[in-house]
Formats: structure tokens, sequence, C-alpha cells
């Protein structure tokens, strides 16, 4: 059995563990007691709630060289009151070794149109990132905005600076909730393409390099690509509100295009 094969099954038990424990028993109908020892649900509610040995169960929290199909894995989903988010990472880290024989660590190629589009958005700040968020194009005016993220390295990427860079935190003066947000999306995609070197080398370094990032990895929480607003601080020192969204690049899997709005300083909204 593969180190990458051992690794998925590591990582499946502990992101089961880890949502089991955050069910209380009366959110799905079961009594609870004083006594309980194991926060949330306990390994026999879940297996009963999705149909499934306990024994069974137990192994696959234990990561041991059990193969889940895609039936359980829904079953556990749904026992699990998953969000789809959460289900399609559930999905792909539970994938067999077969499944993921697609998975490459070549260096992303982009579209030459696509950065042309993203020099045509000007002057609104428009950037394209890849599957582990290196940043593939920007415009000036997202260099302008935000600065050493995107000019520091010849191939930058915006977890790695948001991270580690003392910078991140200026720019974003709503920094945990946006780092939050970015590790979650990042957590959904490495899930996607474990069989991708770069998600485990990148998480590694950041784990090693980022208290934040080693504390909230084991949270398990995982998200998606969307918009909202967002609060930066340009670099004459004022703030700024703009509003953003992202969009995934056709045929591209992984690769995004987010373009940011300036609105009136007295904004407010989700981030």
């Amino acid at each position: 059995m593969s180190d990458l094969a051992e690794q998925r099954r590591r990582e499946l038990g502990a992101f089961l563990r880890a949502r089991r424990e955050r069910i209380r028993p009366s959110e799905v109908g079961l009594p609870g007691s004083p006594r309980r020892r194991t926060p949330g649900l306990r390994r026999e509610d879940l297996a009963m709630l999705a149909g499934i040995s306990a024994t069974w169960y137990t192994f696959l929290e234990q990561g041991r060289d059990v193969r889940p199909s895609r039936q359980v894995l829904e079953a556990l989903a749904r026992a699990l009151s998953l969000g789809d988010t959460e289900r399609t990472h559930l999905i792909a880290i539970g994938a067999s070794e077969e499944e993921l024989r697609t998975a490459t660590s070549e260096v992303e190629m982009l579209d030459p149109e696509v950065v042309r589009v993203v020099g045509l958005l000007e002057p609104a700040p428009t950037y394209v990132t890849g599957e582990t968020f290196d940043a593939l194009a920007w415009n000036a005016a997202a260099a302008e905005l935000f600065r050493a993220a995107l000019t520091n390295d010849e191939r930058p990427n915006l977890v790695r600076w948001v991270f580690l860079a003392a910078d991140a935190r200026e720019v974003l003066p709503d920094w945990t909730e946006v780092s939050q947000g970015l590790l979650a999306r990042f957590r959904a995609r490495a899930g996607r393409r474990s069989g991708v070197a770069a998600f485990a080398e990148l998480e590694d370094e950041l784990r090693r390099r980022s208290p934040e990032f080693d504390e909230w990895w084991s949270r398990y929480d995982v998200g998606t690509e969307g918009g909202g607003i967002k609060r930066v601080r340009r670099v004459d020192g004022q703030l700024q509100h703009l509003a953003y969204t992202s969009f995934e690049i056709a045929d591209r899997q992984g690769q995004t295009m987010t373009t940011y709005r300036p609105l009136g300083d007295g904004a407010r909204g989700p981030r």
C-alpha cells in the first residue's frame, strides 16, 4: 500500500472523527447523558445512523485498510448532516487510488485569452489563481492593492502570503476571518487533489511556519469559492471596502478568477 493511500486513510478518519464530535445526540434524535465522555456522537451512534457495522466504521476512523464504497460515503455524509461542500470533500478523500490516478503535479498553464481578460478588467483589481492558490495572472490594479502578495516572488502564492507575510495583516484588517476562509478552501482543494505533491508540500510548510495554520488545520473546515465584501488597507493607509466575486475558469480545474469592485467607505457586509 502506497504512502499516499495511507495518508488518505488517515485524512478520512480524522475528518470523520472531527465531524462526528461536532454533532450533539439530540440533533439526530438520540438521548443524551450527563455521563457521556465522548464529545458529540459515539462511533456506534454514527454507524447506526449510517446503516453500517460499528466495527467497520471504527476501522475507517482508525485509518485501517478498508475501502468504503461511494454508497457508504454518501450514507455517512447524510448521517453527519454534511453540507454540499463538506460532502464533496468527504467523497473526494474517500475515493480509491484507481479514481485518483489522473492526479498530476505538472506546472499549471493559463489560457492566453484568460490573461487578456484580466487586463481588460482594469481598473478593477483582478487576478487568477491555480489549484494551490499560486497567482497565475493579475493586472496592475491588483498588484497595487495587494502589493507584495503579487510582486515578491516569481510565482507568488496567496495562501503562503496570507499566513506567512507580515504585511498581509496590515493589508487585511480582518485577517483572522479572511485567513480561516482561505484555509477552508485550500483544504477542500487538497482533498480533491491529494495526488498532487504541491498540496502536501505547502501544507507541511505552513504547518511548520504558521501557528495559526497549524492550529486551524486540525478543525477540518472546508469551504468553496464565492463572493462577498472585503476590507483592504490601501497603500495610503486608508481602509477600502471592496465587493468581490470569484469565477471558476472553464475546462481548467482549480483555476479561479477573482475580481474586486470598490464600494463606498461606509459599506458593510459579509467578507
